[in-house]
């Protein structure tokens, strides 16, 4: 069994090395991820929901297009920890408005790696505490 096409698409994203650019000006490509969630161009507005949404979108499935990385708690169906699951996170605190929204590589005790966009403000690979996940899901 294949990886899921979305996550085949982030992986591109991560291999095209995908990152902001200082200054007043802005990566073209993370402004497409932005137009797609009806954003207009500025890489120094959070983009992570941006991505998920691209990758899911190239791949044939719907995202939320929302700009905001919460939007994806009820999208899809809930998941099972399983490689390519949405992993939605709270960032600022649990019950707030602010998140971060990415993909499932790995999962230990203590940590969840993630690929995902606006990480270190650039497509990459993180761990984030595991604690701090607010729910997995996958596409209907």
């Amino acid at each position: 069994m294949g990886l899921p096409g979305w996550l085949e698409v982030a992986l591109g994203e991560l291999q095209h090395g995908v990152h902001e650019v200082p200054g007043p000006a802005s990566n073209p490509r993370i402004d497409t991820y932005l137009a797609g969630v009806g954003l207009r161009p500025g890489d120094e507005t959070p983009w992570c929901a941006a991505f998920v949404h691209y990758c899911l979108q190239h791949a044939g499935y719907v995202g939320t297009g929302q700009p905001s990385a919460r939007s994806y708690r009820t999208w899809g169906t809930p998941s099972e920890t399983r490689l390519g699951a949405v992993g939605v996170l709270w960032r600022g605190s649990r019950g707030g408005w602010e998140g971060h929204v990415a993909f499932i590589l790995d999962i230990s005790d203590s940590s969840l790696y993630l690929l995902g966009g606006n990480q270190g403000d650039r497509v990459s690979v993180a761990a984030y505490p595991k604690d701090r996940l607010l729910g997995l899901r996958w596409p209907n």
